[in-house]
C-alpha cells in the first residue's frame, strides 16, 4: 500500500516538544493506540522491542521506528516533526528531527518492507526534508507529506 493512502490527518503531528527517544516512542504508541484500537503499552513494547535490535534512526535527521503488532488490523503510519532535533543513535551519529513510525499487522510484511523503502527515498531529497521541516502546524506538515507523494 502507497505511503500516500497510509497518511491520515489526525496521524501527522508538527513541532511536537518531544525530548527523548523513549518519549517519542511512547507518543507514538498512544496515537496509534487510539487509531488502531489496540493497547498502548503492547505498541510501546514492540517499537521497543526493535530499537533494540538496532537503531531506526536511519541519518539526514530521520527515524523510522517500526513494529508488527498481533493485533492490529490494518497498517497505521505517524508521521511526526519536533520542534528541536534530539538524540536517536542515528546511524551518522546525527539528531533526528523527523519520525516516521510505522504499526503493521504481521500479514502485510510485502506492504511494510516497500512503505519503508518509501520513506526512505524520501529521505535522501534535501527539499522535500526543508518543506517538511518548515511546516509549523499538523495542517501544514500533512499537505507537505501529500504533495511530496
Amino acid at each position: 500500500m502507497p505511503l500516500k493512502s497510509l497518511l491520515k490527518t489526525d496521524l501527522v503531528l508538527a513541532k511536537q516538544d518531544i525530548v527523548s527517544k523513549k518519549r517519542i516512542l511512547e507518543s507514538i504508541a498512544e496515537v496509534a493506540a487510539n487509531r488502531l484500537h489496540c493497547d498502548k503499552e503492547a505498541i510501546y513494547e514492540a517499537l521497543l522491542s526493535r530499537e533494540k535490535l538496532g537503531s531506526t534512526g536511519i541519518g539526514n535527521g530521520i527515524a523510522i521506528p517500526h513494529c508488527r503488532l498481533e493485533t492490529a488490523n490494518h497498517t497505521a503510519v505517524i508521521a511526526i516533526s519536533l520542534q528541536s532535533a534530539i538524540d536517536f543513535d542515528a546511524i551518522d551519529k546525527k539528531p533526528i528531527d523527523l519520525v516516521f513510525a510505522l504499526i503493521v499487522p504481521p500479514q502485510e510484511c510485502d506492504e511494510h518492507l516497500s512503505t519503508l523503502a518509501e520513506i526512505a527515498e524520501l529521505a535522501q531529497s534535501d527539499d522535500a526534508l526543508n518543506k517538511l521541516r518548515a511546516a509549523e502546524t499538523n495542517d501544514a506538515l500533512f499537505a507537505a507529506l501529500d504533495s511530496l507523494l
